[in-house]
C-alpha cells in the first residue's frame, strides 16, 4: 500500500505531501498482530502503516490521502491526519511530540475505568529531544499508566542524523532509566523479535506493572517526504539497510521455515489484487463538496462557537 502511495503521489494524484515509511513495516505490523481490538493507537503523520494494521479501511486510507469523498475523514484531513476511532485508531499527528501526552491521558482514562485497555504511541527519533517526551514519560511512570511508548529510531530527525544532536548514543533507550524503566533497544526490522517485545509490554501495561519505552533501531527506504531526495544520507548506508528491508527478511524467513514459495506467491497476489481494488476505488470516488470544509471543526459538529 506504501509503494502505491508512492505511485499515487509521483502521479500527482496525491496533493501536498506524504511520509511513508517503506522500511519500517515490521514495527507497525508487530504490534497491530499483538494489540486487542479495544487497545489505542497514536502515530505521527508516518502512520500508514499503523492505521491500516488496525483493521482500518485500505480504500478509507488511499481515499483520504487523494482526497476523496471515500476517505477516512471525506477527504479532508490527507496523509497526515489519518483516524478511525471504531478500530481504535486513534489519530496521526504532524506536531512533533503532540501525542505523547495525549496518549497518556488515553491509559489513564483506561486505568481510571479499569477497562484493560493499553494507549500505544508510536514516535520518531527526533521526538526523543522535546519536552513533551520527558514531560511525558515522567507522569506516565508515577501514575503507573498503561501505556506504551514506540520510538522508531531511523536515524534521522527529518535530515539531520539523531546522533549528531543528541547526548546518548539511543535516544530513547539511555533515558529510560531516568524515568524508572527498562532499557528496552530491539531491531525494528526484525518482525518476530518486534511482536515478543510487544506482547510482553502490552501484558505488562494490562496487568498493571506501568509504562514501557522500547526503542526500535530502522531505517526509511526514502527521505524524510516526497520533498525529500535524501541525498544527505551515503549510498552505502542506504544499500545496507535495504538489504535488512523487514518484509524481505520475513519472506526468507518464511522460506527457510519450509513455506511453500508458491504459498507465499499467492498471499502476495492476493494483497496486490486488495491494493489495486483499494486505488480503484478511491480512483472513482468524487471530490468532498465545498460546503463540507466547515463541519467536523468543533465538537458540535459545526465551525461555530459555542457560548
Amino acid at each position: 500500500m506504501e509503494q502505491r502511495a508512492h505511485d499515487l503521489f509521483m502521479q500527482n494524484l496525491i496533493k501536498g505531501t506524504s511520509h511513508l515509511a517503506l522500511g519500517q513495516e515490521a514495527i507497525a505490523a508487530a504490534f497491530g498482530v499483538a494489540m486487542r481490538k479495544d487497545d489505542y493507537s497514536y502515530c505521527t503523520y508516518r502512520g500508514h502503516n499503523h492505521t491500516l494494521v488496525r483493521g482500518v479501511s485500505m480504500t478509507g486510507i488511499l481515499g483520504e490521502l487523494m482526497g476523496r469523498e471515500c476517505g477516512l475523514l471525506s477527504g479532508k484531513g490527507g496523509s497526515m491526519h489519518l483516524m478511525d476511532v471504531e478500530k481504535g485508531a486513534m489519530g496521526s499527528y504532524a506536531i512533533i511530540g503532540a501525542h505523547m501526552p495525549i496518549a497518556a491521558g488515553a491509559a489513564w482514562s483506561a486505568q481510571y475505568r479499569e477497562s484493560g485497555q493499553v494507549a500505544v504511541c508510536f514516535f520518531g527519533d527526533g521526538t526523543t529531544n522535546i519536552g513533551a517526551f520527558h514531560e511525558t514519560l515522567n507522569f506516565a511512570a508515577i501514575w503507573n499508566l498503561p501505556v506504551v511508548y514506540v520510538c522508531e529510531n531511523n536515524l534521522y530527525m527529518e535530515y539531520t542524523p539523531i546522533d549528531q544532536v543528541t547526548a546518548v548514543k539511543n535516544p530513547a533507550a539511555d533515558r529510560a532509566s531516568a524515568y524508572g524503566l527498562e532499557p528496552i533497544l530491539v531491531d525494528g526490522n526484525d518482525a518476530d523479535v518486534m511482536h515478543t517485545v510487544a506482547v510482553a509490554a502490552l501484558e505488562k501495561a494490562r496487568s498493571g506493572g506501568g509504562p514501557s519505552l522500547i526503542e526500535a533501531q530502522t531505517y526509511r527506504h526514502g527521505g524524510h517526504s516526497r520533498a525529500d531526495p535524501g541525498k544527505y544520507r551515503p549510498d552505502e548506508e542506504v544499500a545496507a539497510w535495504k538489504e535488512r528491508d523487514p518484509v524481505i527478511v520475513y519472506r526468507q524467513r518464511l522460506l527457510e521455515a519450509g513455506i511453500d514459495e508458491a504459498a507465499l506467491a499467492d498471499i502476495e497476489a492476493e494483497q496486490v489484487a486488495r491494493v489495486d481494488n483499494a486505488e480503484q476505488t478511491a480512483r472513482a470516488s468524487a471530490t468532498p463538496p465545498l460546503e463540507i470544509a466547515d463541519t467536523d471543526v468543533w465538537s458540535d459538529g459545526s465551525s461555530g462557537w459555542r457560548n
